[in-house]
């Protein structure tokens, strides 16, 4: 490469870094901006993920200490005066209000309660079939044997979550109004499923002995 050809390559390598210079002067500005906008915004997360942990731990920690209260009345009254963090965390709150309620012989406020839960149109479809499926269990429901048994069909679709335990309850539907026959195959379908649980095996096997019918070898 001749001397000429080296002066031209330094001199343009000279324009291009006072360019660059003269560019990062005039918009380097944005850069840091940036920087900064990614800076707060991470610590932002790392602050609001730290406060969600800290409201859901306070949140379990104030359950705990109302559930140790030896009396109904007052673990019902401790658990009324905690502010749940989230609308989950509400429908959570009223079940196990009910519960107690149940316990204090006051089931057609537990009722009242958990059905105000299964309406709620603000809590996730897994909290309303939890509330609607407990209210439906009640004695007290207000709901007659029909209303109840095309609930307990509409949550026993499949992928439903509950899906299983609403068979069983159509299953014990079924064995209130005489259809024993029914209630056998359906008691039969549960402990053939793949997903059926130990603690509702157990259960639909007593119920088959129960009514007379045979539980298969497997």
């Amino acid at each position: 490469m001749s001397e000429t050809d080296s002066f031209i390559d330094e001199v343009t390598e000279e324009v291009r870094r006072d360019r660059l210079f003269r560019l990062m002067r005039r918009y380097g500005w944005i850069a840091v901006v940036l920087v900064l906008l990614l800076v707060a915004g991470t610590a932002w997360r790392e602050y609001a993920r730290s406060a969600e942990a800290a409201r859901a731990q306070g949140f379990g920690d104030a359950v705990i200490a109302a559930l140790e209260n030896d009396d109904a009345a007052a673990r019902v009254e401790a658990l009324a005066r905690i502010d749940a963090p989230t609308a989950g965390g509400a429908a959570v709150l009223d079940m196990l209000i009910a519960a107690e309620q149940a316990a204090q012989d006051k089931g057609a406020e537990a009722a009242e309660r958990l059905s105000r839960a299964a309406t709620n149109g603000e809590l996730p479809e897994i909290y309303r079939q939890i509330a609607s499926f407990k209210a439906l269990t009640r004695p007290e429901s207000p709901m007659s044997a029909d209303e109840r048994r095309a609930a307990f069909e509409a949550m026993a679709m499949p992928g439903a979550p509950l899906r299983l335990l609403a068979e069983e309850q159509l299953a014990l539907l079924e064995i209130e109004a005489g259809d024993t026959v029914a209630a056998l195959e359906r008691l039969n379908a549960i402990l053939a499923d793949a997903e059926v649980t130990p603690g509702l095996r157990r259960r639909a096997s007593q119920l088959i002995v129960a009514l007379g019918g045979e539980l298969s070898a497997s």
